[in-house]
């Protein structure tokens, strides 16, 4: 009798168990929803009424959404493995691929009227003042967090120095880890454009890679590029966060080209 009464009560446990954890999932969707739809209620509304602060509020916080990539210690396996091969280089451009800038005088801009810059520069170009408006890719700064512990990190922007110089200024936030640059005046002028020469960086291509919008800025090495679309301001953009797991396996290969070169269709798309 005690044996069956005990079994019974487990039973009861169990099943409660499953109906409170069913009523909890239901809860928290309902909940999630409510959130979204309030959310898209109030931001419409904001802008329904003409107060631009509460759109750009919302963009904001679709921006800087929480982000998190875990970055695990190695295995004992991992170690050897990465001690095995050399560290490796990844060279970075700015415009369009870890940023998107203006400057005074624009009158088709990219990115929505209204939308404040992360950051403004102010340079001289032939005696003249010109600001930037500059608007950092959605999780940039987590992303170069990420991957400078992974790689030696390069600058390599076809635009010139004085304003390349002052946004790798910005996006390093003094942590040095962007010291390496390379500008206008290091590119190649090939067919109307400048291409970037990995090799002048680090000779033994096998360690080198680039991460950039433009084809042609690698057209001399498209077995040592990863493509990533051109960003100009679209804030639900996650394109770096994307990239993190192939990066985080890169490093572990002898020849970055033995992976990369499978990539090939992808530097047409665009």
């Amino acid at each position: 009798m005690y044996k069956q009464l005990q079994m019974g009560l487990r039973a009861f446990l169990l099943l409660a168990q499953k109906i409170w954890s069913f009523v909890c999932y239901v809860l928290r969707k309902q909940a999630r929803t409510f959130y979204r739809m309030t959310a898209h209620h109030v931001t419409s509304s904001f802008c329904d009424a003409g107060l631009t602060t509460g759109c750009q509020l919302h963009y904001r916080v679709l921006q800087y959404q929480p982000v998190k990539y875990e970055v695990l210690p190695l295995s004992p396996l991992s170690k050897h493995r990465l001690s095995l091969v050399k560290r490796k280089v990844l060279v970075l451009d700015l415009d369009e691929t870890l940023i998107h800038s203006h400057h005074d005088g624009v009158i088709r801009q990219m990115v929505k009227p209204g939308t404040p810059p992360d950051f403004v520069l102010k340079v001289t170009i032939d005696r003249h003042p010109v600001r930037f408006f500059v608007h950092k890719r959605p999780h940039v700064d987590f992303f170069l967090d990420i991957v400078s512990q992974w790689y030696d990190l390069v600058v390599f922007t076809a635009s010139m120095e004085i304003y390349g110089a002052a946004v790798a200024d910005k996006l390093d936030a003094g942590r040095g880890i962007l010291r390496r640059r390379y500008y206008r005046q290091h590119c190649t002028l090939d067919y109307g454009s400048y291409t970037k020469d990995l090799a002048a960086i680090c000779p033994d291509l096998a360690s080198i890679f680039i991460l950039d919008n433009s084809p042609g800025a690698y057209r001399q090495y498209p077995d040592n590029a990863v493509p990533i679309k051109s960003w100009f301001s679209d804030p639900l953009d996650t394109s770096l966060l994307n990239l993190l797991p192939m990066l985080d396996a890169l490093r572990f290969t002898a020849d970055v080209r033995s992976v990369l070169s499978r990539n090939l269709h992808l530097h047409r798309l665009w």
